[in-house]
């Protein structure tokens, strides 16, 4: 008999909304991390906000975490989309797509909160924390796991089902020698909380720049989140600027729609890069969120993304239970990455291509672009597309996405 049904390494929000999924289910899961979930100093719940898609937060409803969240959760009206000196602009309006809002934005630490309230005392779930991974073996029906609770104190864990959601860096992924694609942008993303001088509307901000793109994203209280793409040689430059300096930059780049710059909230700063694993599933292990993909911020996709691989992964576990069948054997999971893999090759090829096209400098290219910002406009199926795309509709969606229950 295994310790547990489902072991999931990685306490972040999309390890934790996994075990929310399945929590409560007959089912027992495990949930490893190195920090205590929802602590403070999570690095996973930091100060960074996040663009929640419609679709992440049926899946968020459908768990019984709106209420909480809603409560700091700012909408998005209208997403801008402009390329900076030229005059070619994009428009998206949830009116025009019938719906409440396109996304919504809301800090990270929230989510984490509501998580760890959400996960304290439901059935099922055990939380292993603070515990970091030794070893991982996997055997034909059963996968061991070996994690160290600190002191030099080793446990040894088996589970039908080992899930690796334990980021880009994944120490699961390494122990099983699973590969990645890995593309490193050359940039990092500085981000700060602002107040301009006008009010943002609710409309979010994707501008293109020469220097990189720059999103600003509604806030309460008319601050907006920025994130700032720079050079990686640039950052600490950026992060050294005082308050007028950064406030000065930001202006010249996304230009004065919105006024001054008037206050400006402490920085942080993020190295980009592109990772893709090359194998999402084996016997006994599925790798979801970072672990499996880490996106370029452009389109605010990456998180989302790992939202969804939770509410597919925790469908297919759940019918698979239901029917008494072995959620843990590769005929299963690849129903998993079957369903998974479109989705993922989209958002990364949409993500990545729009990083790629909006920073090649050459004239001819920069007009193109320009021409197409244009006219998609003008395209109600293309607006329609990529409304769909950012709201996370897209597609064959899992029934959390729905609002139906597993």
């Amino acid at each position: 008999m295994t310790d547990y049904d489902i072991l999931i390494i990685g306490g972040g929000m999309v390890g934790a909304s996994l075990a929310c999924a399945l929590g409560g289910r007959g089912l027992t899961v495990g949930l490893v991390d190195a920090h205590p979930l929802g602590a403070d100093h999570h690095p996973g719940y930091d100060e960074r906000t996040l663009a929640l898609s419609l679709g992440t937060r049926r899946i968020f409803a459908t768990l019984g975490l709106w209420p909480q969240l809603a409560e700091e959760a700012t909408p998005i009206h209208k997403i801008h989309i402009s390329d900076r000196g030229r005059p070619g602009i994009a428009h998206l309006d949830c009116r025009e797509e019938g719906v409440e809002a396109l996304g919504y934005v809301i800090p990270a630490r929230v989510i984490g909160t509501a998580l760890a309230q959400r996960l304290e005392g439901l059935e099922g779930v055990e939380m292993l924390m603070p515990a970091t991974l030794e070893t991982v073996d996997i055997q034909p029906q059963v996968a061991r796991a070996v994690i160290n609770t600190g002191e030099g104190q080793s446990r040894s864990l088996e589970a039908r089902l080992l899930v690796a959601a334990d980021g880009a860096r994944s120490r699961v992924r390494e122990q099983l020698g699973i590969d990645t694609l890995h593309w490193d942008y050359g940039q990092s993303a500085v981000i700060a909380n602002v107040t301009p001088r006008y009010p943002h509307d609710n409309t979010a901000y994707e501008r293109f720049t020469p220097a990189g793109p720059l999103a600003l994203l509604p806030l309460s209280g008319d601050r907006c989140a920025v994130v700032c793409t720079v050079e990686r040689d640039r950052v600490e430059e950026v992060l050294a600027l005082d308050e007028r300096g950064f406030a000065e930059m930001l202006l010249e780049r996304f230009g004065d729609r919105l006024g001054a710059f008037q206050r400006v909230g402490g920085r942080q700063a993020y190295p980009l890069y592109l990772v893709k694993s090359r194998e999402h599933v084996r016997p006994r292990v599925a790798v979801i969120g970072n672990a499996a993909h880490t996106l370029h911020p452009i389109a605010g996709q990456g998180f989302n993304l790992g939202i969804r691989d939770v509410a597919t992964l925790a469908e297919v576990v759940a019918d698979a239970h239901g029917a008494g069948r072995d959620f843990g054997s590769l005929t299963l999971l690849e129903r998993y990455g079957d369903w998974r893999r479109w989705d993922q090759r989209r958002t990364i090829a949409f993500t990545d291509g729009l990083a790629r096209l909006f920073g090649n400098p050459l004239p001819p290219v920069a007009a193109a672009r320009n021409l197409g910002l244009l006219a998609f406009d003008l395209l109600p199926p293309a607006k329609r597309w990529l409304a769909r795309q950012a709201m996370g509709l897209d597609g064959r969606l899992p029934r959390l996405a729905r609002g139906l229950p597993l």
